[in-house]
């Protein structure tokens, strides 16, 4: 019996059309995924990193860890394992690593690093500071490195606890222009589906993008991220179950894929998109050096 008519496409996501905000490894990494469920991925960086204003206060913080001054230090993003790899940061044996989720710790692992502490259930700041206020009931010293956007969540819950916290700034997040042909294929619909994985990339989709069509689907990547997005009016169709990019991408072949706008089928194939402007040094993770071309024009956070 023929049952060809009744069964699912082999590849999934074959159909979507699908924005990645980020570039570099990660970018690239995404984009391989859909491409073998079937979507085409176009790589638009929204956003890039940049080094922190104030690299004094990074370096004392770091050479003070290296010296054991901190039973703690907490990792928030596979950003500032970039950090720590450029400045070739020591961590001493006495000196407990915490990393917010199993991506970071896999960044940290790849560039020599252990990884003493990720969160259970929540990979979020907030329920990093609530595991290791329960495993440390009394006070400790603790190095807690960010962004420069990043909200003091995880610092303040730390301090609440009677902890004594120093939050260092590790990097600063700047936005990057779209290219023209991807603005207008996300005005016109063609681009069917968008990734926000961070509020930073939230925040660059609601400016860069003022005219989205409704039958987009705008997916986030987690509940703090969807809290992130509503904050800025910026509407949000899916949250994927779990906090993870793979998850994200594998909640898209549950729904339909949108139907073209006339807008889109008249527009003829886009290009490749470049995937952004970061060098990157061959380990692992990728070392920050420079941020966006002289061209381009950085957007204040």
């Amino acid at each position: 019996m023929n049952t060809a008519s009744t069964q699912r496409p082999e590849k999934p996501l074959t159909g979507w059309r699908v924005l990645v905000p980020r570039g570099g490894p990660w970018g690239d990494g995404v984009a391989a995924t859909l491409r073998a469920r079937g979507a085409v991925p176009v790589i638009a960086p929204l956003i890039n990193f940049a080094p922190t204003d104030d690299s004094a206060t990074l370096e004392t913080a770091l050479a003070d860890l290296a010296a054991g001054r901190f039973d703690w230090v907490t990792v928030t993003s596979a950003t500032t394992v970039d950090v720590l790899y450029a400045y070739q940061a020591k961590i001493p044996e006495t000196t407990k690593v915490a990393a917010v989720g199993e991506t970071t710790a896999a960044a940290l692992s790849a560039v020599g690093y252990r990884v003493d502490l990720v969160p259970d259930s929540d990979n979020s700041a907030a329920g990093m500071a609530r595991q290791m206020n329960e495993l440390e009931p009394e006070p400790r010293h603790i190095l807690t490195l960010r962004s420069e956007i990043a909200k003091p969540v995880l610092t303040n819950m730390l301090m609440e606890a009677g902890h004594d916290v120093r939050s260092v700034v590790a990097y600063r997040t700047v936005g990057v222009p779209a290219k023209e042909n991807v603005v207008r294929d996300v005005g016109n619909g063609r681009i069917n589906a968008i990734l926000v994985t961070s509020g930073s990339v939230a925040q660059q989709v609601r400016e860069q993008f003022p005219e989205i069509p409704e039958a987009t689907v705008i997916a986030a990547i987690g509940p703090r991220t969807a809290h992130d997005a509503d904050l800025l009016g910026l509407p949000i169709h899916m949250i994927a179950p779990e906090q993870t990019i793979d998850s994200l991408i594998h909640a898209l072949a549950d729904l339909p894929v949108p139907e073209p706008t006339p807008e889109a089928l008249a527009v003829p194939a886009t290009g490749p998109v470049p995937t952004g402007t970061i060098r990157i040094d061959p380990a692992p993770t990728a070392v920050i050096e420079t941020v966006v071309d002289d061209t381009r024009q950085e957007t204040s956070r």
